[in-house]
C-alpha cells in the first residue's frame, strides 16, 4: 500500500510530492547475533514476520547472507556490537550463542535503551558455571546427579578413583560443548582431569565430578520471561560423530521432534518440577530469566533429572524446533525483552528431522575451504553452520558445515524424505549420519 504523506517538511499539497510506502515506516529492523545453524533457523523465522523488514546477523554466514545482511563484528565484541545497533536504530537483537551471553551483551544493551532478548551475565550462569547450576539445583531441589566440585587435582582424582566408573567430569566454565567427558577407564578420567585443572585447557576453573546416569535423554526449551514458561516442542539430538551412536562427542549430529519415549505423565513432571521450579529460583535468586531456557534430560529408571541447563536455543534443537512455529517471532522475542505478557505461542503438530553435514575429521581437524554444490536441488530447509563465500561459491568454513531438515505428518515420513535429500548435496569433504532419530523407530 502507497500513499503520499506529510512528514517532516514534505507538503501534500507541494508540486512534486513524494511518494512513501507506508508499511516501511512501521517495519522492524532486528538484530541477530552469531554465525550458526542455530542463527540461520532464527533468521528464517523472523523472515516470516510481517512486522520484520530488516535482519541483520553479526556475523552471520553464508547461509544467512541470503536472508539477512551480514555484519562482520564478532559475537564477543559487546562494544561493536552495541555501537551498530545504535547507529541503525535497531529495533531489536536476538542472541544467539552463550559466549555472547556470558560476555555480558544483554546486561550493555539494556544499559543503552536497547531491547535484547537473551539473560543478562549472571543469570546466564545457568549454563556458563556447571557448580552455580548444581548449587540452585540442590537448594531447590530440583532433580539431578548427584556431584561433588573440585579445583584440586589430586583430590578429584582421589575422589573420581574411590567412585565406580563411567566417570561424569565437567569443566566449570563453556567450553563449547567440549567440557564433559564421561570416562570409561580410570585412565581417561586421570587424563581429563589433567586438562581440566592442570593444562587448564578449557581456561583456569573447578571440575565437577557427577554420578553416571543412565537413560535417554531429550531436550526441553522453554521461552522463559520471569516466572512465566512458554514451551517449545521437545527434540532430540545425536552427539555421537557416526551411525550407531558410534565415534566421539560432537555438538551435535542432527536432531528430531516427537519422542515417542516421553509420555504425557513425563511432559508434565519436566514442566511442572523441572523447568518451572527452576525460573522461580532464578527469579527467588534475583536472576529472572528472560530468553530461553534449555533443559537437558534425562530419563532415568528413578524418574526424569537434569543433566545439564543452557541459557540459550540449543543447536541443533533450534533448527528441528523453529520451522514448527505458527506464531510470529517477533512478537514472542520482543515480548520476553520488554517483559510483557504473551498471550499463547502455536506449534504445527508435525514432526521433523534435520541431518547435519560435517567436514571429513570433524569433531578432531579438519580441512576447509571446500566448494558445496547442489544445494538448489535440495527440497528442504538448509540451514549454514559453517559456511562461506569464496569466488562467488559456497565453500566449507567449520567442522559442523550445514544441516538438511524436513517436515512431515509422521517422524518415518521426515526421515524418508530429509535421507533423499541429503544426497543431492555434493561436496568430496563432508560426512553425516544416515541414522538421526533411530531412538524413535
Amino acid at each position: 500500500m502507497e500513499t503520499i504523506l506529510s512528514l517532516h517538511g514534505i507538503n501534500q499539497f507541494d508540486k512534486e510530492k513524494t511518494t512513501i510506502n507506508i508499511t516501511d515506516l512501521y517495519m522492524k529492523k532486528v538484530l541477530v547475533i552469531g554465525s550458526g545453524g542455530r542463527e540461520h533457523a532464527i533468521v528464517d523465522a523472523l523472515s516470516r514476520s510481517p512486522k520484520v523488514g530488516k535482519i541483520f546477523c553479526a556475523p552471520g554466514n553464508a547461509g544467512i547472507a541470503e536472508q539477512a545482511q551480514n555484519v562482520a563484528i564478532k559475537e564477543t565484541d559487546v562494544v561493536a556490537l552495541k555501537s551498530f545497533a545504535l547507529e541503525n536504530a535497531i529495533d531489536l537483537t536476538v542472541v544467539g550463542p552463550e559466549v555472547a551471553l556470558a560476555a555480558g551483551i544483554v546486561d550493555e544493551f539494556r544499559a543503552a535503551g536497547l531491547s535484547i532478548f537473551g539473560h543478562t551475565k549472571q543469570a546466564a550462569q545457568i549454563e556458563s558455571s556447571k557448580e552455580f547450576a548444581k548449587k540452585l539445583m540442590q537448594k531447590y531441589d530440583i532433580p539431578t546427579a548427584r556431584y561433588k566440585s573440585f579445583s584440586n587435582y589430586e583430590e578429584a582424582k582421589a575422589y573420581v578413583f574411590s567412585q565406580p566408573l563411567p566417570a561424569v567430569l565437567k569443566y566449570d566454565g563453556l567450553a563449547a560443548g567440549k567440557g564433559v567427558v564421561i570416562a570409561e577407564t580410570l585412565e581417561q578420567a586421570d587424563e581429563a582431569l589433567r586438562d581440566m585443572l592442570l593444562d587448564d585447557c578449557f581456561g583456569q576453573g573447578c571440575v565437577v565430578v557427577e554420578e553416571f546416569l543412565e537413560g535417554p535423554e531429550f531436550s526441553f526449551l522453554c521461552f522463559v520471561c520471569g516466572e512465566s514458561l512458554y514451551p517449545m516442542p521437545l527434540s532430540q539430538d545425536h552427539k555421537r560423530a557416526y551411525d550407531g551412536d558410534k565415534g566421539p562427542n560432537t555438538g551435535g549430529m542432527g536432531a528430531y521432534t516427537c519422542l515417542p519415549f516421553i509420555t504425557e505423565e513425563d511432559w508434565t513432571y519436566a514442566f511442572d518440577k523441572i523447568m518451572k521450579p527452576t525460573a522461580k529460583a532464578m527469579q527467588s535468586e534475583g536472576l529472572p530469566l528472560t530468553g530461553v531456557l534449555y533443559g537437558g534430560l534425562m530419563k532415568t529408571a528413578n524418574g526424569i533429572k537434569v543433566i545439564e541447563f543452557n541459557a540459550r536455543f540449543g543447536d541443533p534443537e533450534t533448527e528441528v524446533v523453529l520451522p514448527l512455529l505458527q506464531s510470529d517471532i517477533y512478537d514472542v522475542f520482543y515480548s520476553i525483552a520488554e517483559n510483557k505478557s504473551i498471550e499463547n505461542i502455536e506449534w504445527e503438530d508435525a514432526a521433523t528431522i534435520g541431518v547435519v553435514l560435517a567436514s571429513k575429521g570433524y569433531p578432531g581437524s579438519y580441512d576447509k575451504g571446500f566448494e558445496i554444490a547442489g544445494l538448489e536441488n535440495v527440497d528442504a530447509k538448509i540451514y549454514h553452520m559453517g559456511t562461506s563465500i569464496k569466488d562467488d561459491s559456497i565453500v566449507t568454513s567449520g567442522g559442523r558445515v550445514m544441516i538438511v531438515v524436513s517436515k512431515a505428518p509422521t517422524l518415518l515420513e521426515a526421515h524418508a524424505k530429509v535421507m533423499k535429500e541429503v544426497p543431492k548435496i555434493k561436496c568430496d569433504n563432508l560426512f553425516y549420519r544416515s541414522d538421526i532419530g533411530h531412538k524413535a523407530f
